[in-house]
Order: structure tokens, then C-alpha cells, then sequence
């Protein structure tokens, strides 16, 4: 093979001059390379380290990591070793997670991942492998374990060079996902895989090569076969960054989402068959609006995104008034009734420019809803949003929702979620309290660990959002305004005299 041949391709980061200084290739005080374990200020230990994986195809795309992982020359011991804050986790494929600078980083060996690879299915040459120096050989059997070739990079710290041997460049350069090795036989060994593609073509807005494609679409129904705790964590990857909206289009595309969440999968089938365009739906604007809050280094909790789906869902079987759905997000983004009533009253009738079907019906009567009417129609919602949640951890009450359907998908009988956590889900919907937010700004710490305060303030900014984006794309009498980060201010600006 040519890459042995000529050893390795290597792409120089910086002038060779400046290879001795600490290595920071994304200019963030929280990303700096020189505080990668083994890095060049602990060369005089003896060990080669090198930045491996997703962390180094996103520092060369300018993109914040979501996290850095680390392989060493040194054994899994001698790293242990040299930080006092490291622990080694695993049985088959041990790795040590070392505690720094407030991050976690996953340390692992090369000594614990090499494989053995089988030369004839890949086409090396006995002769080519000897010709090949000794950390070639090793860089190149540990990359032929990674799964896609934009994964397979490794960052020597020290040289400030990336070393490549999968064409993964040239694949991060053209915008590809492409498997290391074949894509049927890499899906087939491990179909987590599969989700970790969609999950990477979302994020990045890369388009699949026409092998992994087709792989995808025979193979994505193996994903059935992993344990709902591993279906769970997969999806909290994919909604919970940032790129909620893509996802769930490559996870329908690819048959997936019939899977992973099989009543909206049906949603959106029925959508497909009423509207040309399935993307402008309620469901997708309000992940729209999710993805415009989180970011790979601010991501949220699952129990934010579980709460969106069980809100849509309860909208979809039980269609409720604008006026509702707006005194509802109200009072999860304010935390008072009296603040939630207080903006129907406000909106002064806008709040029906809000053109979301079937979710969103029209008002029953011509004259305003009551007050008292109102503020019972959003805690009946709330108990409803609470029932909806056990879609995703009983399967009865999953094949019941699935009926209003005329052409249900068939599912494999298996939810994501145990009733313990179904019930911490639900738990954020009970309304029954009185206590005004202080501040409106987004605590990403607390949103992070689940804080149900934290959560169901920002669904209610997520629901507010998708609603005046609908309300301003329709109408245009409400002004989008927006904070320094880009998304839109929060709403009660609007309303304050």
C-alpha cells in the first residue's frame, strides 16, 4: 500500500521553527493542546503521546471538541502513575480517565488497543508492512480499528503533525463519512457504529460515501439489537449538541427513527403523505429551536429533550388552543401563572397567527378564553404531557399512542427508557408552584446535570421560540429580537411596558 511505501502522509500544523513551544491549535483557553497528558512538556518521560479521533478532526475544522481523547506508548499503569487524579475503568479494553483542569480525559494505551490485522483482507503486502517504520506500524493498526477515516487521525503534540493513514484528509476535505474498512463488514461488527455515522454527517453537515450509504440503509435495522441503555445514550449524542434537526432527518432517512422512536416516526410519515414539506412541521421547528440553545461544549440533559418529545406527543393526541400552548411555555419559562396569564392577555389575539397542524387547532369560540378556563386548560395539558412520557417506557401504553395512526410502523417492543427515569421526565411537568424566575439567561452547568428548574425553563423558551418563529414567518407582528448569542432574546422583553 502506498501510505507504507511512503510512510505516513503527514500535514504540518505550524512552521516546523515553533514544533518546541506548547501546541494550541483551537484559540480557546478550555481547548489547548498543550494540556494534553504526555504532551510536549512530559516528552522527558520517555512516552510518545498523540491526539486521536473526533477531537483532532474537529480542531482541524476550527470546531469546538466535544472532548479530547488521548492514546500513549505508555501502559495503562505507568499513566496511572503520573497523575494523582486517574483511575482505570474497563475489563475487555481498559482505559484510564485522568481528572485535569476541571476535565475529564480518556487516556488509553497503546498496549491495550492493538489489533491484529488480517493482511490479505486488506491488501498489505508482507513486504510493505517491513518496510514501514515501527510507529508507523503501530499508528497504522490502531487507525484500521477506528471506525471512519475523519475519526482515524492522530495529533503528535510534540512534531505538530498530523499523521493519516485512512485518507481521512482527504475525506474531512471533500466532506465525507466514509468507514475504515468495509462498511458492510465494520457495521456488521459493531452497528453502534451505524448511529455514530448519523451522528457525525448531522453535527458536521457531511454527506455518507455511496458504500457507507448503502451499508447504512441494509443494515440500520441491527441497531435493534443494542440494549435500550446504549439506544438511549446514542440519541442524547445526537439531540442533545446541537444538531437535533439533522439528525432526526438522517435517522428518518435511513429508517432509523421507526427504532429509536417509533411514534414519531409515524408523525412524521403521516405529515409526509398531507404536506410537501415534512421539515416545517411543529415537531421539527421546535428541535430547530432547541439547536439554536446548544452547542457541542453546552450541551443539555436527555431529560430536555425527552420532555420536547412527550410535549409533541401530548399536542398531537390531545390538539390544543394557541392561547394554551402559549400560557403553558409561559409558565414553564416564567415560573407564575400570573406571568403566564399575563402574556395571552398581552399578545391581544397574535398568539393565532400560529399556523401548526394538527397540533395547534382553532378556538372553539370567537370571544377570548376566560382566565379561569385558561389556566385550567394548561394544567389539563400538564397532566397530559406527564401521561405521554410513559410512550417511552411502556410498551402498552407506546402500542396504544401508535393507534391514532392508520398506518402505524411496527416496532421492535422495545422503549428507552426504565420507569425511574420516565418518572424524573414526567416530574417536570408538575406545575403546581409559584416561584418567579430571577434570571433569564441560560445556566448551561445546571442544564447540563438535569436541574428540573433549569430544564423546564428552557422548554419553555424552546416552545416560546418554534411558536413566535411560526407567529413572525406568518404574521410578522411579532419583532424577533436577539441576545449577543444569536439566539432569540427571551420573550418577556416583549411584553414589558
Amino acid at each position: 500500500m502506498a501510505m507504507f511505501q511512503q510512510k505516513s502522509r503527514q500535514f504540518s500544523l505550524m512552521p516546523q521553527k515553533t514544533t518546541a513551544s506548547p501546541v494550541v491549535l483551537y484559540n480557546d483557553s478550555k481547548h489547548q493542546l498543550h494540556k494534553v497528558p504526555f504532551g510536549p512538556e512530559n516528552c522527558n518521560l520517555g512516552f510518545g503521546a498523540y491526539l486521536v479521533g473526533g477531537c483532532v478532526r474537529d480542531l482541524l475544522l476550527k470546531r469546538v471538541p466535544k472532548d479530547f481523547d488521548v492514546i500513549t506508548t505508555a501502559t495503562n499503569s505507568q499513566i496511572k502513575n503520573q497523575f494523582r487524579r486517574c483511575i482505570i475503568v474497563g475489563r475487555r479494553f481498559p482505559i484510564c480517565l485522568v481528572y485535569m483542569d476541571g476535565c475529564i480525559m480518556e487516556v488509553s494505551s497503546f498496549h491495550t488497543t492493538g489489533i491484529n490485522v488480517k493482511e490479505s483482507k486488506e491488501g498489505i503486502s508482507r513486504k510493505a508492512l517491513r518496510n514501514c517504520s515501527e510507529k508507523d506500524l503501530v499508528l497504522w493498526k490502531d487507525s484500521m480499528r477506528r471506525d471512519f477515516t475523519i475519526n482515524g487521525l492522530f495529533f503528535d503534540p510534540v512534531k505538530a503533525r498530523v499523521y493519516d493513514y485512512v485518507n481521512g484528509l482527504q475525506d474531512l476535505k471533500s466532506s465525507k463519512v466514509t468507514t475504515v474498512v468495509s462498511a458492510h463488514l465494520s457495521f456488521s461488527e459493531d452497528c453502534a457504529r451505524i448511529l455514530r455515522g448519523l451522528r457525525i454527517a448531522a453535527r458536521l453537515g457531511f454527506q455518507f460515501s455511496d458504500e457507507t450509504a448503502a451499508a447504512l440503509n441494509e443494515l440500520s435495522s441491527s441497531i435493534s439489537t443494542l440494549t435500550k441503555a446504549r439506544l438511549l445514550m446514542e440519541l442524547d449524542f445526537m439531540l442533545a449538541y446541537g444538531a437535533a434537526r439533522l439528525s432526526i432527518q438522517l435517522l428518518k432517512k435511513y429508517g432509523l427513527l421507526e427504532i429509536l422512536l417509533p411514534f414519531h416516526a409515524a408523525y412524521l410519515n403521516h405529515q409526509s403523505k398531507h404536506r410537501s414539506d415534512y421539515t416545517s412541521t411543529m415537531f421539527m421547528n421546535l428541535f430547530s429551536s432547541l439547536d439554536k440553545l446548544l452547542f457541542t461544549d453546552r450541551p443539555c440533559n436527555c431529560t430536555l429533550w425527552l420532555g420536547l418529545l412527550a410535549f409533541h406527543i401530548a399536542l398531537v393526541q390531545n390538539p390544543q388552543e394557541a392561547s394554551v400552548v402559549w400560557a403553558f411555555s409561559s409558565l414553564l419559562y416564567f415560573g407564575t401563572c400570573s406571568d403566564a396569564m399575563d402574556i395571552v392577555k398581552r399578545m391581544d389575539g397574535n398568539e393565532k397567527a400560529v399556523d401548526f397542524l394538527p397540533e395547534i387547532r382553532a378556538p372553539c369560540d370567537a370571544e377570548p378564553m376566560s382566565e379561569k378556563m385558561l389556566k385550567k386548560k394548561m394544567l389539563d395539558l400538564a397532566t397530559l404531557v406527564r401521561s405521554s412520557v410513559n410512550v417511552f417506557s411502556s410498551v402498552e401504553s407506546l402500542r396504544e399512542n401508535l393507534t391514532v395512526f392508520s398506518e402505524a410502523p411496527e416496532f421492535s417492543g422495545q422503549v428507552l427508557l426504565s420507569a425511574k427515569k420516565g418518572n424524573e421526565v414526567a416530574q417536570l411537568f408538575n406545575l403546581n408552584r409559584n416561584k418567579r424566575r430571577e434570571r433569564y439567561d441560560i445556566n448551561y452547568k445546571l442544564l447540563k446535570k438535569g436541574d428540573p428548574d433549569e430544564t423546564r425553563f428552557v422548554l419553555g423558551k424552546v416552545i416560546m421560540d418554534a411558536l413566535t418563529a411560526e407567529m413572525t414567518k406568518n404574521e410578522g407582528k411579532i419583532t424577533r429580537k436577539e441576545d449577543s448569542s444569536g439566539s432569540i432574546h427571551n420573550l418577556r422583553l416583549l411584553f414589558d411596558d
